[in-house]
């Protein structure tokens, strides 16, 4: 992962990705896979992964963008069988964070660039606003 480091009078900044590179943090359930909720984890392993998901988030992987997953599955109860769901599947990422705050209507407050997309069903318009 090519971080760059930045000064500004003197003092060192967060590092930020080289040119052309994404963080790119993706939900897993109703994005990459059928809506699971925490309150059914026995349905987790069983989830059915959306069509262009994997194939999509694996290129960008394999381009050296930075694949996080971002999950509202709780740490302690299902950060295991996310794992395996995750392997089973052949999704390649870097991070998985887990406790996202439930229930949407997400502002993300940084002081980086940030740039939200609304999956709606369709993993080729995630992929064409990512291009962007």
């Amino acid at each position: 992962m090519e971080l760059e480091h930045i000064e500004l009078q003197g003092k060192k900044l967060s590092p930020v990705l080289g040119k052309g590179k994404k963080n790119l943090m993706i939900d897993i359930d109703g994005t990459i896979c059928e809506d699971i909720p925490n309150e059914e984890p026995e349905r987790m392993l069983t989830a059915l992964e959306f069509a262009g998901a994997r194939e999509t988030i694996n290129a960008w992987f394999d381009a050296g963008h930075i694949i996080t997953f971002f999950t509202s599955r709780e740490s302690l109860k299902h950060r295991e069988i996310t794992e395996q769901w995750l392997a089973k599947h052949g999704f390649k990422y870097h991070n998985l964070l887990m406790d996202k705050p439930r229930g949407g209507n997400y502002h993300w407050i940084d002081n980086h660039i940030v740039k939200g997309i609304k999956y709606s069903g369709d993993w080729h318009m995630v992929k064409n606003d990512t291009e962007a």
